[in-house]
């Protein structure tokens, strides 16, 4: 076998990371990892209703309370496209493209970081705790698309900043915001990257070489005029400006950021969080070694991952891998040069970086992932054996008591924990509404006090439930809530197994 022919046929780190991930996710132990949260049930249902009517949702009908009530869904394009994946192979087939997304990004965070230049022992060291830090987000939803849109747009600024390459691919980026801005609100963090990398062109400008100060200008311009159509761009989604005053007024929320777990400081004594701290740590590392002598786009998104990924815990993911593209580079060369006595070890290491970047066919992923799409449009099924059974775990959801509940004529509207929510429009919607689900914008801070109050049996609880005409309630079997319902006289216990128990008012 030639040189040629090994390089088309072997597969890279890189290739095997990808291959590995999906796998794993698709059809190994963590694919019902990826159906932990419930809100892709709401996400599913309102796509197909996006593909029924043909028109973009304005306003709610999920909701017992709310419906007819203005919604923002901002993530109607993902939702479009997993209410049609959904009709076509069930949620085998939103599971494999979250799968799909998640093992692409990762992939392409490793890949990055060799290019710029990270030893394959130290990029392999980051990776481990860059996937540690994003598992607390290994979910289906539409972040994760987000999450590989991101590292596509840092590419973009990067290679222009560090490659000088042409200014075409600049320019595609007001597209690739727009796109975003219909799959996920988190179209922001593009338009901070880009004013990362425009106020780092300012910071160079700011005490440029004689010779060099053309050169700068250009760059300054080039990307502010890249922000400022990006910025335009942003504004093509179906809620135009309102869009970023919802956004804002969520964001900014005491109440919310307080409430909502992923908006709260991640946790010090879970894995993530100290994978997070410890790439930290070696990048302290890195810039002792290297004296400080950082360029400024460095400088700029160390400190913002740093900072963002400490603020809250939603933003591990992103966070690691944008420090992992940064300093496994930057502790490679340190070590590089900084170690003698390591240089026979880092040679070794970097001529496998060199290998690792000539293998560049990918043929090994993409029949990985032709083969794994057929299995999920041919209902999981390999050669008539059933090798993937994507579903919601019975063990964290009332699936025994939406089964119950899909038996009985009674569809009065059901209360139940938000966390829940997207599961009961999943399983009920249209025959069933919700009083609530995760959709915390939506429903609002009032709206939410009062449900709050029910579920910690908080003075007024039962006013809150009389006030709402609620009739239903499903709650876990072992919780505050339950022990009082059930010595309650106004409710009756209808059902309950390990996971849930359903009350049904004494009329």
């Amino acid at each position: 076998m030639n040189a040629q022919s090994a390089s088309f046929l072997l597969p890279s780190i890189s290739d095997l990371i990808f291959i590995v991930l999906l796998l794993a996710f698709t059809f190994g132990p963590l694919a019902q990892r990826l159906l932990w949260d419930a809100d892709i049930g709401w996400h599913i249902r309102n796509g197909e209703n996006i593909l029924a009517t043909h028109s973009i949702p304005h306003v709610d009908s999920f909701s017992a309370t709310m419906r007819g009530r203005t919604w923002f869904a901002w993530e109607w394009l993902y939702d479009a496209i997993v209410g049609w994946i959904h009709r076509k192979s069930g949620l085998n087939g939103v599971v494999f493209l979250a799968a799909l997304t998640i093992a692409s990004t990762l992939a392409l965070v490793f890949r990055i970081t060799i290019r710029r230049g990270a030893n394959l022992g130290i990029a392999v060291l980051f990776f481990v705790l860059c996937a540690l830090a994003s598992s607390i987000h290994f979910l289906a939803r539409p972040h994760v698309l987000g999450w590989l849109l991101t590292i596509i747009c840092f590419l973009i600024l990067d290679r222009h900043d560090r490659e000088r390459v042409s200014t075409r691919f600049l320019f595609c980026l007001p597209l690739l915001i727009m796109l975003w801005a219909n799959l996920h609100g988190g179209f922001v963090l593009g338009l901070v990257l880009l004013g990362i990398f425009f106020l780092a062109g300012l910071l160079e400008f700011s005490r440029p070489r004689s010779a060099e100060l053309r050169k700068s200008s250009a760059k300054v311009i080039t990307l502010g005029s890249v922000f400022a159509l990006s910025l335009v761009a942003s504004l093509i989604n179906p809620y135009e400006y309102k869009l970023y005053v919802h956004i804002y007024q969520y964001l900014t929320n005491n109440f919310f950021m307080h409430h909502i777990d992923e908006f709260r400081r991640p946790d010090l004594h879970k894995g993530p969080a100290q994978a997070l701290l410890l790439m930290m740590a070696l990048t302290v590392l890195a810039i002792v070694l290297a004296r400080a002598r950082l360029r400024w786009t460095e400088w700029l998104l160390i400190l913002f991952s740093a900072t963002s990924g400490m603020y809250a815990a939603r933003n591990l993911p992103v966070a690691s891998m944008l420090l992992m593209m940064i300093a496994a580079p930057l502790l490679s060369a340190q070590l590089r040069f900084k170690t003698p006595q390591f240089v026979r070890w880092g040679e070794l290491l970097d001529r496998a970086r060199d290998a690792e970047l000539r293998l560049q066919c990918h043929l090994w992923p993409l029949v990985i992932v032709a083969i794994s799409a057929l299995i999920c449009f041919n209902s999981g099924a390999l050669f008539g054996r059933t090798v993937m059974n994507a579903r919601f775990d019975a063990a964290r959801f009332p699936v025994q008591a939406v089964n119950v509940l899909q038996r009985r004529s009674n569809r009065n509207p059901i209360f139940s924990l938000d966390s829940w929510g997207g599961y009961f429009i999943y399983g009920l919607y249209p025959e069933t509404a919700v009083f609530i689900d995760d959709r915390h914008d939506f429903y609002g801070e009032p709206y939410i006090r009062e449900y709050l109050k029910v579920i910690h049996v908080e003075p007024g609880w039962e006013s809150v439930l009389d006030g709402e005409h609620v009739n239903l309630i499903v709650m876990p079997s072992k919780s505050k809530i339950s022990d009082v319902l059930r010595k309650s006289a106004n409710w009756k216990e209808s059902y309950e197994d390990t996971i849930s128990i359903v009350f049904e008012r004494r009329m």
